[in-house]
């Protein structure tokens, strides 16, 4: 290929490898996609403090390069010339120079961290609150531990960048850069002579990029592999240890830890023969400056003081080039945190409110499913042209196989997805012409799996509407038969059920769910295999609480357990994505066809069907 042969000679002819290249231009590329330039928009409101942050840090840098200048005036001026005056004035300017050094160290390092730690936080908080735009389709796609590490890894790959790697790239870049001015000033012959050795630091800093790109980029990839695995271990470490497979998961975990140590130790290796060459590379620039300048000094053509000057900004000539390539390394990795977490925020919500989207107003609660086809994929469809429509303030049960389609359904009515085909329509408002926060707070949703948050009972079942008052709290726990258990335990509401409710029962988790649920008092109720996971006396304790939570609601049970579902004024029966019955269970049973024979079937065995 022409752009492989015009590459393969470098550019400037620096002579460099074609993958070296490929890795450069990959840096560059990535310099283009801005990802440096919207992390910095982040510091624009503190942009204040920043300014004065950068003023400190070229205090710092010119105070710091004026040891070396007073030290040669004082041996030329001073010593050399027995000018005790001279001699006095550099002291004096000397002490002046490390106080302004000490107050402008304190300034910049103080203001910079104080901006680096609230870009973090900006940007931590921004990540967060897209993440909850999201639809559950992204996160039916990516591991949980995927997620959490962009939280927590990545972004703290950055806080180093933000705090201390800023710092470092101004004050080491102009450190650089006057370093180079002062030679030159000081003698240029010896300047030339001493930076003959720059193209070999050029061709091997152009080599440890290239190859640290890559490897830097691995090294993110596989701290996330580690992250997620042990994230889903430690979910799922209950079926871990039911089926004893503690050894064959510390063995997956073993091949990703050493995946991360592998390429990770490649990032030290490729450090560990950089830095010694630009170590070697310092002490060849000294030995040419002590050749050079010393048959210089001895044919007086150059004074002492500049030789000893020249040392000193020679050592502020490499001391920078190495702090900027361990940056380097900071940043590769930095670099690919921001990718990752870019990739996330540049992830558009699949659902979002239509920019004419209005606020739905109080419904009554008829829902209509108007021609409703709809697949998680769109060559697969799950729902065939449902058409239906849901009285308001009645209670209309959806029962058939798994797979049938019925929580589907409900995920279209609770708008976690849009018909592929057809419209939803509550009290015939199109759900895509309304907010979803305004659909949502008049609705409510009580999953198979209750999930509750560390905290106490109160705060579980407060989680629904928190400015409730702790008597409705108990109120609702009373009509839904949660308060006895509730007061026997330990602490009665203050109880802490722990993460994930890993204190209770599965039946007490459900009934503490049915509570938030019935607090939030919505207009819609939904009821997605609520009861499958309670056992018999707390599903009894639910049916009694039914008559008072579906009075003067719509509300949308779907069960296998029948006896859920047999007073409900209407049943549809769902199969293979298509609407097969509908009636009153007695109509249903006398018809003797899909539900008669589910019916059946429940009957004798006393189990879900």
């Amino acid at each position: 290929m022409a752009t492989s042969s015009r590459h393969a000679s470098g550019p400037h002819g620096s002579g460099a490898s074609l993958e070296e290249l490929k890795g450069w231009r990959a840096f560059v590329h990535l310099a283009r996609e801005l990802k440096l330039a919207r992390l910095a928009r982040l510091a624009y409101p503190y942009r204040a403090r920043a300014i004065f942050s950068l003023v400190a840090m070229i205090v710092v840098t010119l105070s710091t390069l004026a040891v070396p200048y007073l030290i040669k005036i004082a041996i030329d001026g001073g010593i050399g010339k027995k000018d005790t005056t001279v001699l006095t004035w550099v002291i004096v300017a000397f002490i002046g120079v490390s106080l302004l050094n000490l107050g402008a160290s304190y300034l910049q390092t103080y203001l910079t961290s104080w901006v680096g730690e609230h870009i973090i936080y900006d940007l931590r908080r921004n990540l967060f609150a897209h993440l909850q735009k999201l639809t559950l389709d992204f996160f039916s796609r990516q591991k949980t531990g995927w997620i959490v590490s962009r939280l927590t890894n990545d972004i703290d790959a950055l806080d180093q960048l933000v705090t201390d790697g800023v710092t470092s790239l101004v004050t080491n870049s102009l450190t650089f850069v006057g370093a180079i001015v002062f030679l030159f000033i000081l003698d240029w012959r010896l300047a030339l002579a001493t930076l003959s050795i720059v193209p070999f630091l050029i061709v091997a800093t152009l080599i440890f990029r290239a190859k640290s790109a890559v490897a830097y980029a691995q090294v993110r990839n596989k701290i996330g592999d580690v992250s997620a695995h042990l994230q889903e271990s430690l979910s799922g470490m209950r079926v871990i240890k039911a089926f004893r497979r503690e050894d064959s998961d510390y063995a997956q975990l073993a091949v990703a830890n050493a995946a991360y140590r592998d390429v990770n130790y490649r990032t030290v290796v490729q450090s560990g023969l950089y830095f010694p060459f630009v170590e070697f590379m310092s002490a060849a620039a000294v030995v040419i400056v002590l050749w050079y300048g010393g048959s210089l000094v001895s044919g007086k053509a150059l004074q002492i003081g500049v030789l000893v000057a020249f040392i000193g900004y020679l050592n502020a000539f490499f001391d920078p080039l190495q702090q900027l390539s361990q940056l380097y390394n900071t940043f590769q990795s930095s670099m690919a945190a921001v990718q990752k977490i870019y990739t996330v925020l540049d992830t558009d919500p699949d659902l979002q409110d239509a920019p004419d989207a209005v606020a739905l107003p109080d419904v009554r609660g008829e829902v209509r499913l108007d021609h409703v086809t709809f697949g998680y994929n769109a060559d697969s469809p799950v729902l065939h042209d449902i058409d239906l429509t849901l009285a308001a303030g009645k209670t209309v049960a959806l029962v058939g196989a798994t797979g049938a389609g019925k929580s589907t359904v409900i995920k279209l009515l609770a708008r976690f997805y849009d018909p592929t085909e057809g419209a939803v329509l509550v009290d015939g408002h199109d759900l895509r012409g309304v907010t979803m926060a305004s659909l949502r707070e008049q609705l409510a949703v009580v999953p198979q799996e209750a999930f509750l948050f560390s905290g106490s009972v109160m705060d579980n079942i407060r989680f629904a509407r928190p400015t409730a008052e702790a008597e409705e709290v108990k109120r609702v726990a009373r009509i839904v038969g949660v308060h006895d258990f509730v007061t026997s335990l330990p602490d009665g509401y203050d109880t802490d059920v722990q993460e994930g409710g890993s204190a209770l029962s599965t039946g007490q988790r459900q009934l503490i769910s049915f509570a938030r649920a019935l607090l939030a008092d919505p207009r819609i109720l939904i009821l997605d295999e609520a009861t499958s996971s309670v056992d018999a006396e707390s599903e009894r304790r639910i049916d009694r609480a039914m008559e008072v939570l579906f009075r003067g609601r719509t509300s949308v049970i779907v069960a296998h357990r029948l006896s859920t579902v047999r007073y409900a004024d209407d049943i549809v029966v769902v199969d293979d994505g298509r609407i097969v019955e509908r009636g009153t269970h007695d109509e249903l049973v006398a018809a003797g066809g899909r539900y008669a024979g589910l019916y059946a079937e429940w009957e004798a065995t006393g189990e879900a069907v």
